[in-house]
């Protein structure tokens, strides 16, 4: 998750979703890795590129970017969004 200090969308999916995502089948699958978009990114990130809004949500697998959410669009369509990604990845939501 690329977020930034001030941002009222990270700020409303930390209200809605943060606390409890880790717990969640997906947030199991996918663990979340915060990255403060205003600082240098590690090694790890530095081949992510176009991270112009926050919240960006990038799921990244062997390396990877496999799919990515824009923005914070709600709670409902943010799993639908999110599983779709996930099933690219062997995720089976059932």
């Amino acid at each position: 998750m690329f977020e930034e200090h001030g941002c009222t969308y990270c700020e409303k999916w930390n209200d809605d979703i943060g606390e409890f995502y880790g717990n969640t089948k997906e947030g199991k699958w996918a663990k979340l890795e915060r990255v403060d978009n205003d600082l240098p990114r590690d090694d790890t990130l530095k081949h992510i590129k176009g991270i112009v809004f926050t919240p960006t949500f990038v799921v990244i697998s062997d390396n990877q970017e496999i799919g990515r959410i824009t923005g914070y669009p709600g709670e409902d369509y943010f799993w639908g969004y999110l599983v779709n990604i996930l099933k690219k990845t062997g995720f089976d939501s059932n």
